[in-house]
């Protein structure tokens, strides 16, 4: 290739569009075909969204301890490097797959395929799927999830939902985390994060909830199961 024809194509906002086009659709067939995947074994597949450090593994372990009996689960993580996070899964008896993404700011339909190797669905109600710490890239793919759910942490500030609306646009239900640390944040006003959110999607749910000390867990393990049930209800419909 010359130099000349290098510069247009990568000047030609044509052909860039073409080939990110195809790479998602691409994406998409694989993310119907994990969905697939999961139904076929009656297994709720969600997707868990947010900036890094908003605590998205530490609410899984609250959640592993809370979870009602017989509820079974299993964990995909995702992160740039290291198996930190599937490890501490590990450490309460739940099954946890790590993809480590190198410089991939997110998850693609492709890489829970992979991950989805070394999951048992037989006998599974839920598989998290956590992905990598980002407000943006994530809400791009489909990853064959059925639900997406939102974490914003009252570390983060509560305009968030302004700078990111595309994150709270596909969620299903958004949780904002570490409110036990509210009492030291000044920034952050749970009414101002409702009033950005609701701005974003009005009719978006928006759970409180502490890892830390229990506050929300049981409202959120509620909408869990209930999830589960409804999924249950669509499949046996279908």
């Amino acid at each position: 290739m010359t130099d000349a024809n290098r510069h247009l194509l990568e000047h030609d906002g044509t052909h860039t569009i073409d080939v990110l086009e195809n790479l998602l659709h691409e994406n998409d067939v694989q993310a119907d075909h994990n969905r697939a995947h999961f139904d076929e074994h009656g297994v709720l597949a969600i997707n868990m969204m947010s900036g890094p450090g908003s605590g998205k593994t530490g609410l899984l372990e609250r959640t592993i301890q809370a979870l009602p009996a017989g509820l079974r689960i299993a964990v995909i993580e995702g992160d740039l490097e290291t198996e930190n996070d599937a490890e501490r899964i590990r450490r309460h008896g739940v099954h946890a797959v790590q993809i480590t993404t190198g410089m991939a700011c997110h998850l693609d339909a492709h890489m829970v395929h992979d991950a989805l190797h070394d999951i048992r669905l037989e006998g599974l109600d839920i598989v998290f799927i956590e992905n990598v710490g980002n407000l943006v890239c994530p809400a791009t793919f489909d990853i064959g999830q059925h639900y997406n759910v939102l974490l914003l942490s009252v570390t983060e500030g509560d305009d968030k939902p302004s700078k990111y609306p595309i994150m709270f646009r596909i969620a299903d239900q958004a949780l904002i985390t570490k409110t036990d640390l509210l009492p030291y944040i000044d920034e952050f006003d749970v009414s101002r994060a409702r009033a950005n959110i609701a701005a974003i999607r009005g009719d978006l749910p928006v759970i409180e909830v502490s890892a830390k000390n229990g506050d929300g867990i049981d409202r959120w393990v509620e909408w869990l199961v209930d999830a589960v049930a409804e999924h249950r209800r669509e499949l046996k419909a279908a």
